[in-house]
């Protein structure tokens, strides 16, 4: 198995009737979640090669976004350029992983350009996410942001990463977030569910267990920190209370569940700690692309940064390093 990704998709998540007493009773101790976060970057370290092949690996993770009101067609076909080829050929002759076929995890894009994005990626096996549902509010009717959702995948979206309505969590209106997010998941057919919760603005964590909870229960197959639009995006003490809901659910029902951080991970050293957390709390297969993302671009800048390090000792400007 080469590290390029591939449609390699554990079996989606049916998801189960909603377990209010579940919900109701699912707590977070704060103090505790953030000792435990504050120790991730200090638990674990890798140095030299291995730091090289957790970063190549991390690169397989990237969602590479663009979600500007100024996007094109030209730059979205840009970005799929790099989600193609995310490394200088040179560093990956240098690196001597030149045939592994290295890709980002997918491509994620506003609905207008999911065509173009599938025409650009046509041959590879990057797939194309839209971010639907009136991305990033999600507060259009339902009617609206469903036929948004139908609309990306007769496209081709392979997948879709929804927005829930913040209020129904604040409002402790768990029926009607798990209806939301159930009727996204029928209108998505074949096309893997990504639950974007918002996590910045949901007021608590006990709230980002409960909605966590709640969104796998009406089957998604991934839950999402953030739409990248917030002020607060995703933090190792709300990534740790989510995974945690993940071995939960796994534990209950026996289905895997991916996880996708968003927002703000810009250094390589930041992605290293997520994977960490993720390996620590979940497990080496959710440090793979079919159930771990990050929701990022920057991110791939930066690790490029690192790689060339390692090859030749000396950091090169980010400007060496081309993105859309």
């Amino acid at each position: 198995m080469t590290l390029a990704t591939t449609d390699l998709w554990l079996e989606r998540n049916p998801g189960m009737a909603l377990d209010l007493d579940w919900v109701q009773e699912t707590r977070v101790n704060k103090s505790a979640v953030e000792r435990r976060a504050a120790t991730i970057g200090t638990r674990r370290t890798v140095k030299k090669e291995f730091q090289a092949a957790w970063l190549l690996r991390a690169i397989t993770l990237i969602d590479l976004t663009t979600l500007s009101a100024d996007d094109t067609d030209t730059n979205v076909q840009r970005l799929c350029a790099k989600a193609r080829n995310p490394v200088r050929p040179d560093l990956l002759e240098a690196l001597e992983v030149s045939v592994l076929g290295i890709t980002t995890g997918a491509v994620c894009v506003y609905h207008p350009f999911v065509r173009t994005a599938v025409k650009a990626l046509e041959g590879s096996a990057v797939p194309v996410a839209a971010v639907s549902t009136a991305f990033p509010a999600g507060l259009a009717p339902m009617k609206t942001r469903l036929e948004e959702v139908r609309a990306s995948v007769a496209d081709g979206a392979a997948e879709i990463d929804m927005v829930i309505t913040r209020g129904a969590v604040l409002g402790n209106k768990w029926q009607a977030l798990y209806d939301e997010v159930r009727q996204v998941r029928e209108a998505c057919g074949e096309s893997r569910l990504k639950v974007i919760l918002g996590t910045g603005e949901l007021g608590s964590l006990s709230n980002v267990a409960r909605a966590s909870l709640v969104a796998m229960m009406a089957g998604a197959d991934f839950i999402k920190t953030s739409t990248g639009k917030e002020s607060v995006n995703a933090t190792l003490p709300v990534s740790l209370v989510m995974a945690r809901q993940i071995r939960a659910y796994l534990e209950r029902t026996g289905i895997r569940v991916g996880y996708k951080p968003a927002g703000g991970i810009r250094a390589a050293k930041n992605a290293l700690e997520y994977m960490f957390l993720m390996r620590d709390e979940l497990g080496l297969p959710w440090c793979e692309a079919h159930l771990f993302r990050f929701g990022a671009s920057g991110l791939l800048t930066d690790i490029e940064r690192q790689l060339e390090h390692f090859v030749t000792g000396k950091y090169s400007s980010a400007k060496r390093h081309a993105m859309p």
